[in-house]
């Protein structure tokens, strides 16, 4: 798919290439596809995202509602032993009493906990771990991920094995992959289509669940000085 694309590319790039060479000193190619639809074994072996523990956010909720407790459990079998309750919670009950609703502190508490409550609402709800892909599903007992930035390290290692690339920045994302290259001998056309065949088969060999699409472009050195 990529190299029936990729010839498209190559009709209609000379008259970019011209343009750019006149007003950049420098000519472009660029050529992109769209993954091929999963199959149904890829179907049969997707999984979801990987889901984070959040434990730094759930320690934290959990040490708060620990303390809040501790201290109004002990207020209030203060207040059963003929004991005055503690200041802060006289001075908060007369706030609460005598502030109107549309007071600018209550208006901020108020957002402040609505804030909170949206916020743990969505982490609760969202998987989390953006960085790790998902990966097929081979065997039932094993769920593997790969590292984004693992991932596109791969791809860049694949992509400087192309004759006439001289340096590549990948950037992996979880739906696209956007690779710029620079090639310093060759047809750039001709690079870019060895570098789609690469790193679509590169892409395909990571075994992700949902191989991300590719953009590929390629660029000549800039003239120093």
């Amino acid at each position: 798919m990529s190299e029936s694309q990729g010839s498209e590319d190559t009709r209609r790039m000379p008259v970019m290439e011209k343009a750019t060479e006149r007003e950049l000193g420098q000519s472009a190619s660029a050529a992109a596809y769209e993954p091929m639809p999963p199959t149904r074994e890829d179907e049969d072996g997707g999984q979801g995202r990987f889901w984070s523990a959040r434990r730094v956010p759930a320690g934290i909720l959990a040490v708060l509602i620990l303390v809040g407790a501790g201290i109004l459990l002990y207020d209030i079998a203060a207040v059963r032993a003929h004991r005055p309750a503690l200041h802060w919670r006289r001075s908060l009950a007369r706030q609460l009493a005598e502030r109107p609703l549309d007071d600018t502190w209550v208006l901020v508490g108020a957002g402040v906990a609505a804030a909170l409550g949206i916020w743990l609402i969505v982490l609760a709800a969202t998987p989390g771990l953006r960085d790790v892909l998902p990966m097929r599903r081979t065997h039932a007992d094993v769920r593997a991920g790969l590292h984004r930035g693992a991932a596109a390290m791969a791809l860049r290692d694949r992509a400087m094995e192309v004759a006439g690339v001289r340096s590549v920045r990948v950037r992996m994302g979880r739906t696209k992959v956007d690779v710029r290259a620079v090639s310093h001998f060759r047809e750039l056309d001709d690079v870019r289509a060895d570098l789609d065949a690469t790193l679509a088969d590169g892409i395909k060999g990571l075994g992700l669940t949902r191989p991300p699409a590719l953009s590929v472009h390629v660029a000549r050195p800039g003239r120093k000085g």
